[in-house]
Order: structure tokens, then sequence, then C-alpha cells
């Protein structure tokens, strides 16, 4: 399971990006209106998720997926079944662009390879535990990020 919140370790890719050099900078006409879509679009599917989670009244805390009243399989969850973290990596990818950053947008596959180990395999055998055949149904029907 990971040890470091899923805000966090965005928080520490996002500071990352920011602090590593500029190897090849990739800038275009319309990188900064690319980064401020896929901000957007990052944010909703962050907020997509939480809501999600708030109207079937269970935890949103990923460290504790054990403590999940209901499998949440509507709204965004039914395009996605990790809508925060690909929200999350949606914003890295936005941040890249707007620094400009070759170095910066290879941290964002990192960063997805790195929460599929350590947050969502542990969380998807937590909630197969917990939630059984209902939950592997949903992972036949709803792919992991898109």
């Amino acid at each position: 399971m990971l040890r470091v919140p899923p805000m966090a370790l965005f928080a520490v890719f996002a500071v990352a990006m920011w602090l590593l050099p500029d190897i090849r900078p990739i800038r275009f006409t319309a990188s900064w209106m690319a980064a401020l879509m896929l901000a957007a679009l990052g944010t909703a599917f962050c907020l997509a998720g939480v809501w999600a989670f708030q109207r079937a009244q269970t935890t949103v805390n990923p460290i504790t997926p054990a403590a999940s009243t209901t499998l949440v399989v509507s709204g965004i969850y039914r395009v996605t079944r990790n809508p925060m973290y690909l929200g999350f990596a949606l914003l890295l990818l936005a941040l890249g662009m707007y620094l400009g950053k070759l170095s910066g947008l290879l941290l964002v596959p990192l960063f997805m390879a790195y929460l599929q180990h350590f947050q969502i395999r542990p969380e998807e055998r937590a909630l197969q535990a917990r939630f059984g055949a209902l939950f592997a149904a949903y992972c036949r029907q709803v792919r992991r990020w898109l």
C-alpha cells in the first residue's frame, strides 16, 4: 500500500517538474491554451470523483480502501475506475505543458506507473476482497484509466 497520500505524491511530482532542468524546451503557439484545457479537464475528473464518493456516502480516503462502504460505479466511475488519479495525471501534464519542459513531461508516465503499482493495485485487491463478484464485474466493464 502506498505510504504517501496521492495528493502529497502529486505535489512532489509537481515540484520536481518545476525544479528539473529544461533539457529540451517544448513551446508552440497555443501551449498555454493546451495547458489550461488539460488543467480544466484534470480538475473536472478529480472533482467528479470526489462528488461521486460523497453522493454514495463512502470514504474518499485512498489510504484505507477497505473502509469503503459502497462500490461506486455511477457518474464518472462509468468512464474510469480512477478519475482522481487520472485527474492528477492530467494536471501534471498541464503543468509540464505550461512549463514547456520535456523533462517535466517525462515525469507523468512515471507518476502513473508509481500510482498503478503502489496505490491502484493494492486498492483493487482491497475492493475485490470487500465487494467480490460485484467488483470483478465492474472491472470487466470499466477500464482502469480510460
